[in-house]
């Protein structure tokens, strides 16, 4: 394997204690509005309600542990590079298996590296002999933690996907696997379809078809995935909209209101989790604390909204993927791309999976499962790269 570059260092950061007490002197001063007014059994209709967040803000200010996700992210390895005038954090752990594949894991929004910690150790080093074992790389979006935030326009995903090729040469690796959702998944696409040389297959949770494709021919459930997909964008996209349009007006709020951020976010993991009430059914409130306050600390509201800005229904719709695809459609995301749609991107889709259970989070909701389907994918698009 090459040697990996220079202008990759050994990245560590710590909050100070400052920080961590202004936090919680902001979560205890917090103003907050009166209850919703939709009757119990509708309780999320209007966002996140009260006692939900009353709640999880006293354990935010009493019980939570950031020093401890600290450590972690620190076991897993972090580093800092500069791609473009741009500093790019990323989590890199090496597996110890002479067998194992480059794998880029991309997250998206509202999310961060921190969907990944608890999924990147069993991938690098399985406790399965027979299981493919991986080099994991997870990059911080521009704008997202520890990468730094943008000053000019241009880093949207085609740019973000070239620096992602970058980063992994630098670290040896001219050839990798790609994953991703959300972002996260538009970005993997524009990898595939962009960098075929590097790119060994990419396996996703986002699927995008061209625009303009029929509904003919759809199975009854593939129309009414469609239909799902539709409603979201027409009545529950509002935060997209203003991300896309407005990142700075939201973005003051994000800034400087921790119960604002929680709120914010919340309401995504609540609403995008395959449950009935809380998103506290699947993932546990440190996880999406974790989250939050990783937003929270390095004051990313406003620079990681901005990808909506730079991206928003920006793919390009003559891409297509001629490297071997995997795809998963989880049943309770946001987005869920019929398969004839996804063939006229993903011109060499090798494994398809529609599971019982799971949603926009995967790794965080069905961590066992999304780390079982992402070694089977990939080993399907391996396979049929050879």
């Amino acid at each position: 394997m090459p040697r990996p570059t220079s202008d990759v260092r050994v990245f560590e950061a710590r909050a100070t204690d400052a920080d961590l007490d202004d936090l919680r002197a902001r979560l205890a001063a917090a103003r907050l509005p009166e209850a919703e007014t939709v009757p119990p059994a509708r309780r999320w209709d209007q966002g996140v309600p009260l006692a939900d967040l009353v709640e999880l803000v006293d354990y935010w200010r009493t019980g939570y542990d950031w020093r401890s996700f600290e450590e972690r992210l620190d076991r897993i390895g972090q580093f800092r590079t500069t791609i473009d005038d741009l500093g790019i954090h990323f989590l890199h752990r090496r597996s110890p298996r002479a067998d194992a594949t480059p794998l880029l894991l991309t997250h998206g929004w509202p999310g961060s590296v921190a969907e990944f910690v608890d999924v990147v150790d069993e991938l690098a080093d399985p406790e399965d002999a027979d299981a493919p074992a991986f080099h994991v790389v997870a990059p911080s979006l521009p704008g997202f933690g520890h990468s730094d935030k943008p000053a000019t326009t241009g880093w949207g995903t085609e740019k973000i996907a070239a620096a992602w090729v970058e980063l992994m040469g630098r670290l040896g690796y001219d050839e990798f696997a790609a994953h991703g959702g959300d972002w996260g998944g538009n970005i993997t696409t524009v990898l595939g379809g962009r960098f075929p040389a590097h790119v060994l297959g990419i396996h996703t949770t986002f699927a995008e078809g061209p625009p303009g494709l029929t509904t003919d021919g759809l199975t009854p459930a593939e129309r009414e995935w469609t239909e799902e997909t539709r409603e979201f964008w027409h009545h529950r996209a509002a935060y997209a909209k203003q991300q896309a349009t407005r990142p700075q007006t939201i973005g003051y709020s994000l800034v400087d209101s921790p119960v604002g951020l929680l709120a914010w976010i919340l309401d995504k993991f609540a609403e995008w989790s395959d449950t009935e009430d809380s998103p506290f059914e699947t993932i546990s409130r440190d996880r999406v604390l974790d989250d939050v306050t990783l937003y929270w600390l390095t004051r990313t509201g406003a620079s990681a909204a901005r990808i909506y800005y730079e991206s928003h229904n920006s793919l390009d719709p003559e891409l297509r993927v001629d490297v071997p695809a995997a795809i998963t459609m989880y049943p309770r995301d946001i987005e869920k791309c019929p398969r004839p749609w996804a063939q006229e991107r993903y011109r060499q889709i090798v494994r398809w999976r529609s599971p019982e259970t799971g949603g926009h989070f995967p790794s965080l909701e069905v961590p066992g499962y999304f780390v079982r389907d992402l070694r089977e994918g990939l080993a399907a698009v391996l396979a049929a790269g050879r």
